[in-house]
């Protein structure tokens, strides 16, 4: 098969769940380009990227600015440009009576590839966000290829704050098929108007070989170390697990805290780390790779994921560092928040607590470090359940299976079985 990921940047360290799929895919025979909207962070690439020279791969198209006279003034070099290269190609990007508002809004001028030879059987946008580049993609370039969506987080969530709840409707009326990595947002991408029979859950995987199980015990020196690995960004909730911490340590100061990310919040967390008075205890590590996370996971002893609904309504799925953690035999400590009680199940691989609770955060974590006899089970419990609900391997031999049957089934007819009859019953 011939696949096109629609994304907004490329590459991107956080998103290694693109990275899976687009390097599952490639290793099973497919083949994958990359369309994005910007370039990423060269200084900061997964070796991945790299080892498959997935950059080759990847193609860069205009950004659409916001501001319509903004969007209008660079329209006109596109129309030179793209009229001089190909002069079939303007009048078509900008059929108003074919196209209506895709052609009007100039996304299609601004998506269109001059003398495109390409095809493709899958267009797969990841985010809901991307899947209005998506959808200008395929009208202008690849008409006949299927249109897949796939919903991650701040797309069913912070941009339906944003944009109300209509704002997916026409791709819902056009989309071939959709995911959602949890069931929290499936169900909820039902609610805002999807055909329950054109979506299914399709979880974001991790390579567990990768990841190394260890038993927990208290160390001899009685020192537990405690870690998160996030964005420091206000969804992420490190803010609670810090404050959890400064109360914790009133009665119990033999622990250590190191949070690895960055982010826009890194200054002010800072700043709330010393009003606590707890610099001695506290560490924000900024970014790290790979390797040295995995360093630092396997020395600490529990994990934190105090994830929250942001002011702009952001949530979580179940996030891929919960996973990792648990898959190296970490107890975790998280919140009843967006898709994670399907991750982590509360009392068996871990607790879950209210968001923004610092008291119960505090009192899991006090619990958890006078009952070490306690986290090899937790640990044994966490790692189960990942390699058995989220295996990349299992995953990514099921998304071409959705691939498959999406090409080969009229879902307007409902000949053939349906995906999600299909898909659900190979994997359950």
């Amino acid at each position: 098969m011939k696949v096109a990921f629609i994304v907004s940047e490329f590459p991107v360290l956080s998103e290694t769940f693109v990275l899976n799929q687009i390097i599952g895919l490639i290793e099973r025979g497919h083949e994958v380009d990359i369309y994005a909207d910007q370039l990423g962070d060269r200084s900061k690439i997964h070796p991945v990227v790299e080892r498959y020279r997935l950059l080759e791969r990847t193609y860069y198209l205009p950004p659409v600015p916001k501001n319509l006279l903004l969007r209008v003034l660079k329209g006109l070099s596109l129309l030179i440009v793209n009229g001089y290269k190909d002069p079939l190609l303007v009048p078509r990007s900008l059929n108003i009576f074919k196209y209506g508002k895709q052609a009007l809004s100039l996304w299609l001028l601004y998506t269109a590839i001059p003398t495109f030879k390409k095809s493709y059987d899958i267009i797969h946008c990841q985010f809901g966000t991307q899947s209005f580049r998506g959808m200008a993609f395929r009208n202008i370039n690849a008409p006949r290829a299927k249109l897949i969506t796939t919903f991650r987080g701040h797309d069913i969530s912070k941009h339906i704050q944003q944009h109300g709840e209509h704002v997916y409707k026409k791709l819902f009326e056009t989309g071939d098929f959709f995911l959602a990595n949890c069931e929290f947002f499936r169900n909820r991408v039902i609610k805002l108007g999807c055909d329950e029979k054109k979506v299914i859950v399709h979880r974001s995987g991790l390579n567990c070989d990768k990841f190394i199980f260890s038993h927990r015990c208290l160390p001899a020196d009685g020192r537990v170390r405690i870690a998160t690995t996030g964005r420091l960004v206000e969804k992420k909730g490190i803010e609670y697990s810090i404050r959890a911490v400064a109360k914790l340590a009133l009665f119990n100061p033999n622990i250590e805290y190191n949070i690895i990310g960055d982010g826009p919040l890194r200054e002010e967390l800072q700043q709330l780390i010393q009003q606590l008075k707890i610099t001695h205890l506290v560490n924000l590590l900024g970014w790290k790779n790979e390797r040295e996370i995995m360093e630092i996971l396997n020395n600490a002893h529990l994990f934190i994921a105090p994830s929250v609904t942001a002011k702009d309504g952001n949530q979580d799925a179940p996030v891929n560092v919960l996973k990792e953690a648990m898959a190296m035999g970490l107890p975790v400590i998280s919140t009843y928040h967006g898709g994670i009680p399907e991750l982590v199940e509360d009392g068996v691989s871990g607790f879950l607590v209210s968001e923004r609770d610092v008291d119960a955060l505090a009192e899991k974590l006090g619990y958890l470090i006078e009952h070490p006899e306690i986290w090899t089970e937790m640990g044994r419990a966490g790692r189960a359940y990942v390699e058995a609900h989220y295996d990349l391997n299992k995953l990514n031999d099921q998304l071409v299976a959705i691939y498959r049957q999406v090409l080969t089934t009229d879902l307007d007819t409902g000949q053939q079985h349906s995906p999600l009859q299909t898909v659900r019953h190979r994997y359950s």
